[in-house]
């Protein structure tokens, strides 16, 4: 994950509060709006973002953006879809990135990305 230096350094995101292990702020997307959560606690790097509006849900391509304004160009992120009986949904539109710290993510053969 990127240092909260580079972080500050986007002009699409707006750092509102920052703590131990991360912070949040505003993120500025071409067509929305939204709230931006990230951390890099408990051996997990967690970005989460949530548009102000709530018919919006950021699309791949904003995910790919946003990918890129909190990890390296070489770090693998995902999105995780859990078991329905862990689902947690505080905020209908709000989308996560995660990666596994210091591991390489299990992931399918190359040839099926």
């Amino acid at each position: 994950m990127k240092t909260l230096r580079e972080i500050r350094e986007n002009k699409r995101i707006t750092v509102e509060q920052v703590g131990i292990d991360g912070g949040c702020g505003t993120i500025r997307m071409i067509n929305w709006k939204g709230s931006v959560v990230w951390s890099n606690g408990h051996g997990w790097d967690h970005v989460s973002v949530s548009p102000y509006t709530e018919s919006i849900t950021p699309s791949w391509d904003d995910m790919c953006k946003i990918k890129d304004m909190f990890f390296y160009d070489e770090e693998e992120a995902f999105q995780f879809h859990p078991k329905k009986s862990e689902y947690v949904n505080m905020m209908p539109n709000c989308l996560h990135l995660w990666r596994l710290q210091g591991v390489g993510s299990p992931r399918p053969p190359i040839q099926m990305v």
